[in-house]
C-alpha cells in the first residue's frame, strides 16, 4: 500500500521516453541491415553478370574488357531500376490504387517482358547519334569511352537517387558518350544540333506533360467531379476517359514499345489507338455502371472507377520503358562486346539476348531493392495523389510521347511523368485559390492574402520541385564530366 502511496508519475514518463529511444533504434537497425541487405544482393548481381560474361567469352581476346563492362551494364540496370522505374509507378502507388509491393512486382514483370520481347532491337554504335564514331579512331579508345560513358552515367544516377531526385537515364547516357567523346576526340565529335534539341527537351517533356495532365484535371473536375449528380456525370465521362487512355496506350505501344516485333508507323498506330479506343469505350459503359450502383454521392465514391484503369496504365507504361530503356544499360555494353569481338565500332549494334538479360534482370533487381525511396518521392511527397490525379498524369506520358513522337521531339518519358505530378499539383493550387476567391467575394468582397497565408495554401513542395529541376538540367553536364575524368583515367591506366 505504502509503495501505490510513494508512485511517481514521472517514472512512466521516464520510460515512455526510453521505449521510444528503444522502437526508434529497432527501426534504424532495421533500416540498416535492408540496406545492407540490398547491398549485398546488388554486388551479387553484379559479379554473377561479370561470370556470364566470363563464360560466354571464355579465352577470347579482350575477355577482360567484356567481362568488366558487363559488370558496369549491370550495374547502370540496376539504377534504372532503383530511379527510372517509379515514374510509371508512383503515381498508382501514390494514389493507394496499388500497394508498394504489387507496383515493385507489377513493374518488375511488364519491365522485364518489354526489355525481353520487345527492347533493344538495334542500337547505333553511339547513344543517339551524339558523337561521329570514325572520330574515335581506334576500337581501343572506342572502347574506354563506351566504358566511360556507361560507368559515369551509371554513378550519376546512383547519386540522384541517393538525394532522391529522378532524372532521365537517357540523358544521364547521352552525357556520359559526349564527355567521352569530347576527351577522346575533342569538340568537333559531338552533333551539336542532336545535343540543342536533347537540352530543349528538359523544357518541352516536363511542360508539355504538365499542361496536358492538368487539362484532364480540369476536365475530370469540370465534367464530374462539380456536377450535382456525381454518379450521373460518371457513367457518361469515365468509359469516355478509359477509352481515351486505351487508345493512347495502344498508340503509344505500337510507337515506341513493339519495334523489335513489328514495324509500325505513327499513322497506322493512330489508327490502331483509335480502333482500341472506341471498342474500350464501349465496354466500359456497361462496367462503369455495374461499378456505379449503390455508390454514394461524394468525390470519394469516384476513387473506384479510376482503380483498375490506373494499375493497368501503369503495367503498360512499366512494359514500353523496359523495351526502350533497356538500351540506356547494355547500348554501351553491346557496343564494347561488337567492337571487343570484331573490331567493329562504326556500324549499329545488334544486342544479344545474354546482354538482353542482364539489362532486364538487372532493371527488376534494382526496383526490388532500392526502387520504392524514388516511388514514394514521385507518388507521395511532391503533391498528394489521388485516382483521378494519377490517372491524369499516366495519361499525359502516353499523349505527351505520342505528340512529341509525330512533332520530331527527343522527350524524356521521366520528365514527363513527373512534369505531369508537378501539372497536376500547380493546377490544383490556382484551381483551389480561384474557388476561394470567388466565395469570399460572394460573401464579403476582395480578400487580401498575405504572403504567410499564400505559403500555407501551396499544394506542391518548393523543395523538391527546385531539387528535381536543378537535377535535370546538370545531369548532361554532370555526366560528360564525369565521363570524360573516368575517361582518361582508363587511357592512362591502359596506356
Amino acid at each position: 500500500m505504502s509503495n501505490n502511496s510513494n508512485f511517481d508519475p514521472s517514472h512512466l514518463e521516464t520510460l515512455d521516453r526510453d521505449l521510444g529511444r528503444l522502437s526508434s533504434l529497432e527501426q534504424a537497425t532495421s533500416q540498416t541491415s535492408r540496406s545492407a541487405l540490398g547491398m549485398g544482393v546488388a554486388f551479387l548481381f553484379v559479379v554473377f553478370a561479370a561470370l556470364l560474361a566470363a563464360l560466354i567469352f571464355g579465352q577470347a581476346d579482350n575477355s577482360f574488357i567484356v567481362v568488366i563492362a558487363a559488370a558496369f551494364g549491370a550495374y547502370m540496370a540496376l539504377n534504372i531500376g532503383a530511379n527510372d522505374v517509379a515514374n510509371n509507378m508512383g503515381p498508382a502507388v501514390g494514389a493507394n490504387a496499388m500497394s508498394m509491393a504489387a507496383a515493385i512486382v507489377i513493374a518488375a514483370i511488364f519491365e522485364s517482358a518489354g526489355a525481353l520481347l520487345a527492347g533493344g532491337d538495334v542500337v547505333s554504335t553511339i547513344a543517339k547519334g551524339i558523337i561521329a564514331p570514325e572520330s574515335m579512331g581506334t576500337s581501343s579508345s572506342f572502347i574506354a569511352a563506351m566504358m566511360a560513358a556507361l560507368l559515369a552515367s551509371a554513378l550519376w544516377v546512383n547519386l540522384a537517387t541517393w538525394v532522391g531526385a529522378p532524372v532521365s537515364t537517357t540523358h544521364s547516357v547521352v552525357g556520359g558518350v559526349m564527355g567521352a567523346g569530347i576527351a577522346a576526340a575533342g569538340l568537333g565529335a559531338v552533333a551539336w544540333g542532336q545535343m540543342t534539341a536533347i537540352a530543349a527537351s528538359w523544357v518541352i517533356s516536363p511542360l508539355l506533360g504538365g499542361v496536358v495532365a492538368a487539362g484532364f484535371l480540369w476536365f475530370i473536375k469540370a465534367r464530374i467531379i462539380y456536377q450535382e449528380d456525381k454518379i450521373a456525370a460518371a457513367r457518361v465521362w469515365v468509359p469516355v476517359l478509359v477509352g481515351i487512355m486505351a487508345g493512347a496506350f495502344s498508340t503509344y505501344l505500337a510507337v515506341k514499345g513493339l519495334k523489335k516485333l513489328i514495324s509500325i508507323d505513327l499513322g497506322m498506330a493512330v489508327v490502331i489507338g483509335l480502333a482500341v479506343a472506341v471498342g474500350s469505350w464501349l465496354v466500359m459503359i456497361p462496367v462503369v455502371r455495374r461499378q456505379s450502383r449503390n455508390l454514394e454521392n461524394r468525390n470519394k465514391s469516384l476513387k473506384v472507377l479510376f482503380g483498375i484503369p490506373l494499375i493497368v496504365s501503369a503495367a503498360l507504361l512499366s512494359f514500353a520503358h523496359g523495351a526502350n530503356d533497356v538500351a540506356n544499360a547494355v547500348g554501351p555494353l553491346a557496343a564494347i562486346v561488337q567492337a571487343s569481338a570484331t573490331g567493329d565500332f562504326t556500324h549499329a549494334v545488334a544486342i544479344p539476348l545474354w546482354v538482353m538479360v542482364i539489362g532486364a534482370l538487372g532493371i527488376s533487381f534494382g526496383l526490388f531493392l532500392f526502387g520504392p525511396k524514388l516511388i514514394r518521392m514521385v507518388g507521395n511527397q511532391i503533391t498528394k495523389l489521388n485516382p483521378m490525379r494519377a490517372y491524369c498524369v499516366a495519361l499525359s506520358a502516353a499523349i505527351t510521347v505520342i505528340v512529341a513522337s509525330w512533332l520530331g521531339l527527343p522527350v524524356s518519358s521521366t520528365h514527363i511523368a513527373v512534369g505531369g505530378v508537378f501539372g497536376v499539383g500547380f493546377f490544383r493550387e490556382w484551381d483551389t485559390a480561384r474557388r476561394m476567391r470567388k466565395a469570399k467575394q460572394a460573401l464579403s468582397g476582395p480578400e487580401e492574402i498575405g504572403p504567410e497565408e499564400r505559403r500555407r495554401r501551396r499544394l506542391v513542395r518548393r523543395s523538391h520541385f527546385m531539387t528535381i529541376v536543378a537535377a535535370w538540367v546538370i545531369t548532361v553536364p554532370a555526366a560528360a564530366v564525369l565521363s570524360a575524368g573516368i575517361f582518361l583515367v582508363i587511357r592512362g591506366i591502359t596506356g
